[in-house]
């Protein structure tokens, strides 16, 4: 290798080539992920009416 193989790359780089991200990640009031998940109180009504149903039919 030359001498100068070493510097061929980082000679034209900025100082700090690592970049803020323009964009933040995660969730906010409007994060995407959180819509479509049930609500708990609907889950709990959901288990007692099948359970409701459940014992009527058996019963």
């Amino acid at each position: 290798m030359a001498d100068g193989d070493d510097d061929f790359y980082s000679r034209d780089r900025p100082e700090n080539p690592y970049l803020e991200e323009d964009r933040p990640r995660g969730g906010g009031p409007d994060d995407p992920g959180g819509r479509g998940n049930w609500p708990v109180w609907a889950i709990i009504l959901a288990v007692i009416l099948l359970f409701v149903i459940i014992t009527v039919l058996l019963g």
